[in-house]
């Protein structure tokens, strides 16, 4: 569903600072999108913080530049109602049992030449609760060359592997959590080059291939 403006508050403010809370029944994947705060952009200011309760997570999350949220810290992935407590002197509390959990993907060196017609092999070690994991190959500019691989995470490690796309350079394998893709892991860039499928020799000035054959014109 969209931003809900009356589910939008500010907990604490300041000249330079402000703690916003923000209730949805939105997953925290949903509310990371770009633009999900565009209606209220103009009160979000880089360095604030936000408390988010939504339908998966209850995390804390910084405002990053033009209301963009960053990864932050997912307290806990069930969450139950946020208790407030406000007196007439607006004094304010907050009572929550929390746990940080912590979650990273770290994916496996690549070469940085790959012949045309072979396979990429991908992998990742992962750590923390993350069931699964989405393998995509990047082109130069950034966009999906198909297919998708959605891979399950078995013994903290989960792998898969590519066709190699055209002959070119710049391309990258992306890897992020399948329920959080704000958690990610970007490969170097790599060149797909031509297959070499024949080896000459030189003998005498006569060329040979890998055989040894005498190659005629």
């Amino acid at each position: 569903m969209p931003f809900t403006v009356s589910s939008f508050a500010a907990l604490i403010q300041s000249p330079g600072f402000t703690l916003w809370h923000y209730r949805t029944t939105d997953s925290r994947a949903t509310v990371s999108a770009a633009g999900y705060f565009a209606p209220v952009a103009a009160s979000l200011r880089p360095g604030d913080l936000l408390v988010l309760q939504a339908s998966d997570a209850l995390a804390l999350l910084p405002i990053r530049v033009n209301a963009a949220l960053g990864t932050g810290v997912t307290l806990d992935g069930a969450v139950g109602p946020l208790n407030t407590v406000r007196s007439v002197a607006q004094g304010f509390s907050v009572a929550q049992a929390a746990a940080a959990v912590v979650r990273s993907l770290v994916l496996a060196p690549l070469t940085a030449v790959v012949v045309a017609g072979a396979s990429i092999p991908a992998s990742a070690s992962v750590t923390g609760p993350v069931a699964s994991i989405v393998f995509t190959l990047r082109d130069p500019a950034g966009q999906v060359i198909p297919p998708v691989r959605t891979v399950s995470v078995a013994g903290g490690v989960a792998s898969t592997s590519f066709p190699a796309p055209p002959i070119g350079t710049g391309y990258r394998i992306r890897v992020e959590d399948a329920a959080d893709p704000a958690i990610f892991a970007l490969s170097q860039s790599f060149t797909v080059g031509t297959d070499l499928m024949l080896l000459l020799q030189e003998d005498q000035a006569r060329l040979l291939s890998e055989a040894g054959a005498v190659l005629k014109q």
